[in-house]
């Protein structure tokens, strides 16, 4: 298994890149945050060659704007990776599950040159979600040991720890077969 961070306007830009195949850089949330750290965040990454995706934190509403927004803020390119961070906002809702694939689907439209994959936490995942619809890939948050998430549904991601920083294994074989993955989208 391939091992990844994602990184947000929490952590540094010059984070270790040591031992690292991805990187998921924080874009977007809702209509209007862009992460102050993005340019700076995403070269670090590029630099180290890894495999960099771009996530998005959805709140409810507005789907077709959240999409624009966040793809108007992501840089494109071919073989970068677009992720939807499905949890609950800082006001205490969520996005509901034809959101959720609303916003996938738009995304997917607006980029159809690039993967997109839903990031859930276990509990939405097993609890919330009723439709089981992630994309290209599922990128599960269940902290216990790193590739061994406690679902039964197939995931390409799987978010192990946040200590000290979100830490992250990919199924595949190796940072070529991931590349390979997210190039042809």
């Amino acid at each position: 298994m391939l091992r990844g961070i994602d990184v947000s306007g929490y952590q540094s830009s010059t984070y270790s890149t040591e031992g690292v195949s991805f990187v998921f850089v924080k874009a977007t949330e809702g209509r209007t945050y862009v992460n102050p750290k993005l340019s700076a965040q995403t070269k670090r990454a590029r630099d180290a060659g890894c495999v960099v995706g771009f996530y998005h934190f959805l709140w409810p509403g507005n789907l077709t704007a959240q999409a624009e927004y966040f793809v108007s803020k992501a840089p494109e390119r071919a073989g970068d990776i677009l992720a939807v961070d499905w949890e609950t906002t800082g006001d205490g809702t969520h996005a509901s599950n034809a959101e959720k694939d609303r916003f996938i689907r738009k995304v997917r439209e607006l980029r159809p040159n690039n993967r997109v994959v839903l990031y859930a936490n276990r509990n939405y995942w097993l609890n919330v979600d009723d439709t089981s619809y992630a994309g290209d890939g599922l990128w599960i948050a269940d902290y216990v040991t790193a590739g061994k998430p406690r679902i039964q549904a197939k995931w390409r991601f799987h978010q192990y720890t946040d200590d000290p920083l979100d830490k992250n294994v990919a199924d595949f074989s190796s940072k070529a077969a991931l590349r390979e993955w997210a190039e042809n989208a």
